[in-house]
């Protein structure tokens, strides 16, 4: 903080104590020759009913003058005048520090028996799950959704399709460091709407779809000469990539024949944003424990 905004909030501070005092002091005097039945606002109702001004009770202004004596202790120990840090060097950084470390000793208490252990063990402790599961509820569902079902750009993690390597490490490697999507926009390489709408159309078939066989034909041609360099040969992708499998009825953004051809035309850049920095190792652990669990067919009940 400058000097001047120092200067600044302190000079208000310091006249708003000033005019408090004095607000007291001087509603607390009675005019001269004032008794406790004579001073009035000159209201009057009904003829009979008269609004009095006397002074509050001396007890009454006494606890006002109180709470200004401890307000000017309280800013002495606490910063509250301009860069004054005050006595008590107290801030609130200093406060979170110490109150996250204990959090984290607490923590660091409770899951030291999970400490690198590898998740598909992890995965056979139900109280272990149940962790995991709080875990993924306060730092996944906003994406994956609360039962982890995902929805349209968000994937479901309770079935068995995975874009990206499902093992217990390459899960923690997901957690861990995040993943980016690359499904490059290929409106140029496709040269044309058509172009376009005749791979969507192959793909479609490959997953089962009933389709124009011409078209599907056509379009299989493209696709062998743009697509098939991530997604294969044969369409069922390379998880090393993290190129889909195009050949099931998972579809991460809809199977729309519109929507298809938008994912063509312009691409798409999914972002799994990396967790590492958020949860600690163990925490990383349980919930991809949790998460392991719920597409290899663990058993362990969650509460």
């Amino acid at each position: 903080m400058s000097f001047t905004w120092s200067t600044y909030i302190i000079f208000f501070v310091v006249f708003n104590i000033v005019a408090c005092v004095w607000l007291l002091w001087w509603t607390a005097q009675r005019k001269k020759g004032d008794t406790v039945d004579t001073q009035t606002t000159g209201h009057v109702w009904d003829g009979d009913l008269t609004e009095y001004n006397n002074p509050l009770p001396r007890w009454w202004i006494n606890l006002f003058y109180l709470t200004i004596v401890f307000g000017i202790a309280y800013l002495i120990w606490f910063p509250g005048l301009g860069a004054f840090k005050g006595e008590g060097n107290w801030s609130s950084k200093a406060q979170h520090d110490l109150e996250k470390k204990a959090g984290d000793e607490k923590l660091a208490k409770s899951f030291a028996k999970f400490h690198n252990q590898p998740i598909d063990v992890i995965a056979q402790d139900a109280k272990a799950l149940t962790t995991g599961k709080r875990i993924f509820i306060n730092n996944c569902a906003m994406c994956h959704g609360s039962d982890a079902r995902g929805a349209r750009g968000f994937p479901n993690l309770t079935n068995s399709d995975w874009q990206w390597p499902n093992s217990p490490e390459d899960i923690l490697t997901t957690i861990r460091e995040g993943r980016q999507a690359a499904m490059p926009a290929l409106a140029g390489p496709m040269e044309s709407e058509a172009g376009i709408s005749q791979v969507v159309v192959y793909v479609q078939s490959l997953s089962g779809m009933q389709v124009d066989p011409s078209l599907a034909a056509d379009g299989k041609k493209r696709f062998e000469g743009i697509c098939a360099a991530c997604h294969g040969i044969d369409g069922k992708g390379n998880q090393a990539l993290g190129a889909p499998n195009l050949t099931d009825d998972v579809w991460l953004y809809g199977n729309e024949f519109e929507t298809m051809k938008q994912t063509v035309r312009a691409g798409r850049n999914g972002q799994m944003p990396a967790h590492g920095a958020i949860l600690s190792d163990t925490q990383i652990r349980l919930v991809g424990a949790y998460v392991w669990s719920l597409s290899h067919g663990k058993k362990a009940k969650t509460e």
